[in-house]
């Protein structure tokens, strides 16, 4: 069975590496952020941490 060539390999490597990169990029971009708009939650009572 014939082995691949170094450039074959090369190439097949980029090729996946070129995919990889535009289907993290297309996933990334394509979510929609919503900001939230929230406050501050205040604590009340008195916490004692017990460690």
């Amino acid at each position: 069975m014939p082995q691949m060539a170094p450039l074959n390999w090369l190439g097949l490597f980029v090729t996946f590496i070129i995919v990889l990169l535009m289907f993290n990029s297309m996933n990334y971009f394509s979510l929609k952020y919503l900001p939230k708009s929230h406050k501050p939650q205040k604590l009340s009572g008195n916490i004692s941490w017990k460690w």
